[in-house]
């Protein structure tokens, strides 16, 4: 069995319905803007996208409703969150969606099982895990792209060491009190470690909310 991250209780809030979907305010929030980015991103892309941490499923559906010639797969270390994405994968009936599976990004040697993907997304998951794990999942995410494949992902960060709201820095200090070892990454460490597993790093988008877009592209 994958491992469970110990998240803080302050890190996500989801509520179910009748038929299983969870809903998190903040992803219904977010959607929007991460849709129109990742269809700027993947203009005229074909082929296979990989989502990480799919949560409830709201993003991907949104992405596969919105990208219909990608097939989407999600992913989650969570056997709740897997029944809700296919909850509303079911509800969509999208044929571009596949069956949720459980994938625990931050262990070594995922990506060599899921090579050939021309997308790998990731949202709001960086903050709660640890610096080690971070850099194992970009370095398996790079392990996994197709040539000329795109790696996203998405969340709060520091900008250049500071944080920059009260709100990041409350959040922050919430995280860093229940787990030492979580807490915002540096917005250009986390470019450096997408450079380090041989990434080229392709743009930053600044996001509503004062959230981040970091992407990287694989070298053909």
């Amino acid at each position: 069995m994958p491992k469970r991250l110990n998240l803080p209780d302050t890190a996500s809030v989801a509520t179910p319905d009748a038929e299983g979907r969870l809903f998190a305010p903040s992803a219904a929030r977010n959607a929007e803007a991460i849709v129109a980015l990742t269809a700027d991103i993947l203009e005229e892309t074909t082929g296979r996208a990989l989502e990480i941490a799919s949560g409830t499923g709201q993003h991907i559906t949104a992405l596969a409703a919105a990208l219909p010639d990608i097939h989407w797969q999600p992913s989650d270390i969570d056997p709740d969150r897997r029944k809700s994405i296919d909850a509303y994968a079911k509800a969509a009936a999208l044929p571009n969606i596949a069956p949720a599976i459980a994938l625990d990004a931050t262990s070594p040697g995922w990506g060599a099982a899921h090579t050939g993907q021309a997308f790998i997304c990731l949202a709001n998951l960086l903050h709660l895990i640890s610096e080690k794990e971070a850099r194992i999942l970009i370095s398996e995410a790079a392990q996994a792209l197709a040539p000329n494949g795109r790696l996203m992902i998405y969340g709060p960060f520091m900008r250049d060491d500071d944080l920059t709201s009260e709100g990041d820095a409350s959040f922050h200090a919430s995280l860093v009190a229940q787990d030492p070892e979580i807490g915002y990454k540096s917005d250009f460490d986390v470019v450096e470690w997408g450079l380090s597993a041989w990434l080229e790093y392709d743009d930053m988008v600044e996001m509503p909310a004062n959230n981040l877009s970091i992407i990287w592209r694989k070298p053909s």
